[in-house]
């Protein structure tokens, strides 16, 4: 069985890792408490919309991207295809924004 916070939490440790950043460091920057932190990565607590925002800033990450990543895991584990691209009008709607996320390889528009 998927269990939802469960995979939040691999999304944010695996963030947190490829920025090469400590739980310290994060958790202090999403003003949270690091064995809270902690939990939420582990899959042991729920993570509020309201913390889960505070953590995806500190990480800067986009929360959408994030629950993209979520979204696609569950997907997986449940047997679906899933794209591995943008939608060509989200792309359009986020050209003009300066984000490092969007010059992702995975993240290129199509179309």
């Amino acid at each position: 069985m998927v269990v939802l916070r469960r995979e939040i939490g691999d999304v944010l440790r695996d963030a947190r890792q490829r920025q090469g950043r400590t739980l310290r460091e994060v958790s202090s920057a999403a003003r949270v408490s690091l064995g809270y932190l902690s939990e939420v990565e582990r899959g042991q607590k729920e993570a509020s919309s309201e913390l889960l925002a505070s953590i995806c800033e500190a990480l800067d990450v986009p929360m959408s991207l994030v629950l993209r990543e979520v979204s696609d895991r569950i997907a997986v584990a449940e047997g679906l295809l899933i794209p591995d691209t943008v939608p060509v009008d989200l792309a359009s709607a986020l050209a003009g924004q300066d984000s490092t996320w969007r010059r992702r390889p995975e993240l290129t528009p199509v179309g």
